[in-house]
């Protein structure tokens, strides 16, 4: 058995096309950059569930995977079949084409990420003073970072 094995491996590393081991050997194209951006999938990941206001955690739960892997996308330690990339846009409540960078993100405005809802929903239990001394301090935050 252990002598298949080997003949094995040493016939595929001499196989024309592969390095040692059968890995394939890179590419000699030299291809531009898929999209307008060099940002990786897995960035890109990271980027929009954190727009949206999810933890990988959370996104795990709503895909029905483990944090561990989602980690791993975000890492491009693992790379999007069409399956998962399904699962992170509807998840994501985005396009496939954004996930892969072919579409540039419209979504941004157009609805306030988790974590705004979140902090809304504490907002409108304070008392109408509390929310309106809040509501002030805002305010002038807003118009100094304009300023």
């Amino acid at each position: 058995m252990l002598l298949f094995m080997s003949s094995a491996i040493s016939s595929a590393a001499q196989s024309p096309g592969y390095d040692r081991l059968a890995m394939p050997k890179r590419s000699k194209f030299n291809l531009p950059p898929i999209g307008e951006s060099n940002e990786s999938i897995g960035r890109r990941l990271a980027r929009l569930r954190k727009e949206r206001g999810y933890t990988q955690t959370e996104l795990a739960e709503r895909i029905g995977i483990i944090q561990a892997l989602v980690s791993d996308y975000e890492r491009d330690k693992l790379r999007l079949n069409a399956d998962m990339l399904i699962r992170f846009a509807r998840a994501l409540g985005v396009p496939s084409d954004e996930i892969l960078g072919l579409k540039s993100s419209q979504s941004r405005n157009k609805n306030p990420s988790l974590k705004v809802l979140r902090r809304l929903s504490r907002i409108e239990s304070l008392t109408a003073a509390q929310q309106k001394a809040l509501l002030k301090t805002i305010d002038m935050f807003l118009k100094a970072a304009e300023a």
